[in-house]
């Protein structure tokens, strides 16, 4: 079992409950999505790799298919246990899932893959699923065509360090045809709306290296957030605000070794 990068391992342990309250949910329209083109339905077992607090693996619950959700953060798994006590929680990490090998119909990683995206995991899913299973990889990435989103990310990226980020793309790397074939694409626009507070300012506190900063530090991008929130005429004097996401949502095939 691989150690867990330290930004997670400590972010979303200080930061579990702002991470269930903060971040969003994904588009209802996924459900279509894992239906017909990661074929989770009823009947099928499909595994939650890096569930977290549970967003995704309540979505796929709505599919009618047996759901095991799996994740190493203790805070975490128990956000999920509470919020969701019918789907069953496993310890366990992306390289070393505690089920048998070819028992699994679907893996689903959602906004996890890039913390733990190697060889080595893509040997795993290829184990524990069955001939025929599926991969299916989904983020929910801020929409910076927006300006206010785009200000956001310059406030937070600085912070950043060496945790793995999907926009820089190394996830890719270990897709080499070996395990699963080619990665398919699917695109679907929604908004997280709620009070500034939820939207913005819980959502970036809930960003795993924003989580480890020191106190000091940490108030101080909460202090820069707000300042954008009271300047910003899209933000100020506000009860709701819609905050742009585009959910990216990627097929990949198992393939014979």
């Amino acid at each position: 079992m691989t150690d867990i990068h330290a930004a997670a391992q400590q972010g979303y342990s200080v930061e579990a409950h702002t991470y269930a309250r903060g971040r969003p949910e994904y588009p209802a329209d996924l459900l279509a999505w894992l239906k017909n083109d990661i074929s989770i339905i009823e009947g099928k077992l499909v595994v939650d790799v890096g569930a977290g607090t549970g967003k995704f693996t309540r979505l796929l619950a709505q599919t009618g298919a047996d759901v095991i959700a799996v994740e190493p953060v203790a805070a975490m798994g128990a956000q999920l246990v509470k919020a969701l006590p019918a789907v069953k929680f496993l310890v366990g990490t992306a390289d070393a899932i505690p089920l048998a090998t070819a028992t699994v119909d679907a893996v689903v990683c959602a906004q996890a893959f890039h913390w733990f995206a190697t060889q080595q995991v893509l040997a795993e899913f290829h184990r524990v699923l069955i001939r025929d299973g599926r991969l299916g990889l989904i983020w929910n990435v801020r929409d910076e065509s927006v300006d206010w989103v785009a200000a956001i990310t310059e406030i937070i990226t600085p912070h950043e360090g060496d945790a793995p980020r999907f926009y820089r793309g190394d996830w890719r790397k270990p897709f080499t045809g070996k395990y699963f074939g080619p990665l398919e694409k699917t695109v679907s626009r929604h908004q997280h709306v709620g009070s500034a507070q939820e939207v913005i300012v819980d959502r970036c506190l809930s960003i795993s290296f924003i989580a480890v900063l020191p106190d000091d530090e940490k108030a101080r991008v909460t202090d820069q957030l707000k300042t954008l929130i009271a300047s910003h005429p899209a933000l100020r004097d506000r009860d709701s605000i819609a905050f742009p996401y585009l959910t990216e949502a990627y097929r990949a095939m198992r393939l014979e070794v």
